[in-house]
């Protein structure tokens, strides 16, 4: 009984810490450090970096927060097809709005394309939770494999063993989303293509 326990603990810890909101954060990560945006000043870096963590993470985690604690509901119950909407709605606003600031900020577009790819992902996985639950866990670090293969063709870096982790850190996401009763193999696997091909798209055309 206590290995079951220990098994769904690291699964709910491995999905707190790689929660989907930490896509656009991740996304400017990688471009500061395999770009030329690496010259940048850091003091620049560490703001922008401050200021989408904020509006992307902590203001939707909250507010989600805030939600389901006035609905009474669990975090599984929270997980629903049917429960999942205004958790979407929400953060497509955060979303939206950290855009807004951005290009108030007149912050370079390729910086503010990053959220906008993680909006796009966003926007499509609530479209596909209408009819079917996808996983939004596997979609963001898919959307991260994307940005990887988009990055290093743009600034010539070679990607693959970074590719490599990042596949493993899927694969082991998705089974905690699947321990959890979550997901099925299929929305985790649909996620993660999903993520994928959105954000090279994203990256690539918006």
């Amino acid at each position: 009984m206590s290995r079951e326990r220990n098994i769904i603990l690291t699964a709910r810890i491995v999905s707190i810490v790689f929660t989907p909101f930490y896509l656009p954060v991740l996304g400017l990560t990688l471009l500061f450090v395999f770009s030329y945006m690496n010259q940048m000043p850091w003091a620049y870096k560490f703001q922008v970096l401050t200021m989408v963590y904020l509006i992307t993470v902590v203001m939707p985690t909250v507010l989600i927060h805030l939600y389901r604690r006035s609905q009474g509901w669990s975090l599984i119950q929270l997980g629903s097809k049917e429960r999942r909407m205004v958790p979407y709605v929400i953060s497509i606003l955060c979303y939206f709005l950290c855009m807004y600031l951005m290009d108030y900020l007149h912050i370079p577009h390729f910086m503010s394309n990053i959220v906008g790819t993680a909006l796009f992902i966003q926007v499509v996985c609530a479209l596909i939770n209408v009819w079917w639950k996808i996983s939004t866990h596997t979609a963001a670090i898919g959307g991260v494999a994307g940005a990887l293969f988009v990055f290093g063709e743009f600034f010539t870096f070679n990607p693959v063993w970074w590719l490599c982790l990042v596949t493993l850190l899927a694969g082991v996401l998705g089974t905690s989303r699947m321990i959890l009763r979550q997901h099925s193999l299929s929305q985790v696997l649909v996620g993660f293509l999903v993520g994928l091909v959105c954000s090279i798209v994203g990256l690539i055309f918006l």
